[in-house]
């Protein structure tokens, strides 16, 4: 993908609490579209290559998270985490994570993923079809600014970090609105 490029429109299957339903997973399905989360907001979007793995839990994730006041101050409207797994695994990761500021996004299938350009394999792993790392901004579903780890290709043997790094989003942000203030 590159800046000035909207994103494909695609449907994700999401799990939403539902406390009308009672009982210990008070959850029902919501599809949402690209539309939903994109459309009228300016947005970060970070995509890892999977909940719960150490990089993605340890440095992305919380540093977005924490950070959130930091980018709403930038003029960012919502912070969200994708990844290609299914409702029910980016909901644990977002309870286990404690998340208040950033919203997960499920792309179970990798559709999303796919028509980005970032579906890799990771079979080394075992993890099958997974997102390359990447971040971008996202004003009303098209592409502001794009960072993107180095390497993309199957089966990489290290899992770049830095490129998409919450420091490196917020700097280009700082940066972009010093030019417009300027």
């Amino acid at each position: 993908m590159k800046t000035g490029q909207k994103l494909p429109e695609v449907t994700f299957h999401t799990r939403v609490r539902d406390e009308a339903i009672g009982g210990p997973n008070p959850f029902r399905w919501e599809d949402k579209t690209t539309a939903d989360f994109f459309a009228g907001k300016r947005v970060v979007l970070f995509s890892l290559p999977g909940a719960f793995t150490p990089t993605c839990s340890t440095y992305q994730l919380p540093g977005f998270e924490n950070g959130f006041e930091d980018f709403a101050a930038e003029g960012i409207d919502a912070i969200y985490c994708m990844s290609v797994n299914d409702a029910f695994v980016m909901n644990q990761w977002a309870k286990a994570q404690d998340l208040k500021n950033v919203g997960v996004i499920p792309d179970g299938s990798g559709e999303f993923t796919r028509r980005m350009g970032m579906l890799v394999r990771k079979d080394n792993l075992g993890f099958g079809l997974r997102s390359w790392r990447y971040a971008a901004v996202v004003n009303d579903g098209v592409i502001e600014a794009w960072f993107e780890e180095p390497g993309l290709c199957d089966n990489h043997g290290d899992d770049p970090y830095g490129e998409s790094s919450p420091e490196t989003v917020l700097n280009w942000l700082k940066k972009a609105n010093a030019a417009v203030a300027a």
